[in-house]
């Protein structure tokens, strides 16, 4: 169990939907763990696993004074009311835009045991639960932005010191 380095927008592994976990047992407790410390560093709300290089569905989150994560998480539910807010990724450090996400969300899967869980909330959590959901799906936030928005955004992060585009790739 440690705190893992984060991959960053231009890795390939952000931009494939990751497979269900299948197997239950050491690796996927070892992997929870490992989110959970990477996810306890300060100023981090959610982390996929992913953004550690590992492409299975498995998220943590700890924001609002909630704390913990969902294997296999599959967003069920959301409201039909919106919140536009100002949304950061780790995987596209020192940069933040107005992001439309429903106000509610409902997540469902499982724990490392397996077992159901559900978890649901508003406002920021609930844009918590959308973004680290999405991560999983090999989306991030930037292509939610509006086009305008969007092209800003790409020109902003190609102007970072850790921007490398994907292989092969001279533009985003």
């Amino acid at each position: 169990m440690s705190v893992k380095p984060l991959r960053r927008f231009g890795d390939p592994v952000l931009a494939s939907p990751s497979a269900p976990v299948t197997q239950f047992g050491k690796a996927l407790r070892v992997l929870v763990d490992d989110l959970m410390d990477t996810v306890d560093d300060p100023g981090r709300a959610g982390l996929a696993a992913p953004q550690i290089g590992v492409g299975l569905r498995v998220f943590s989150y700890r924001i609002e004074g909630r704390h913990g994560y969902v294997v296999n998480p599959e967003l069920v539910g959301s409201s039909p009311r919106r919140q536009t807010g100002y949304e950061a990724c780790l995987s596209v450090p020192g940069l933040a835009f107005p992001t439309e996400r429903a106000y509610q969300a409902v997540v469902r899967g499982v724990d490392v045991g397996n077992e159901p869980i559900v978890i649901s909330g508003d406002g920021e959590f609930a844009r918590c639960l959308q973004h680290e959901t999405d991560h999983l799906d090999g989306m991030l936030y930037l292509w939610r932005l509006t086009p305008e928005i969007r092209r800003e955004a790409l020109r902003q992060a190609r102007r970072q010191d850790w921007f490398l585009p994907p292989a092969g790739q001279a533009d985003v």
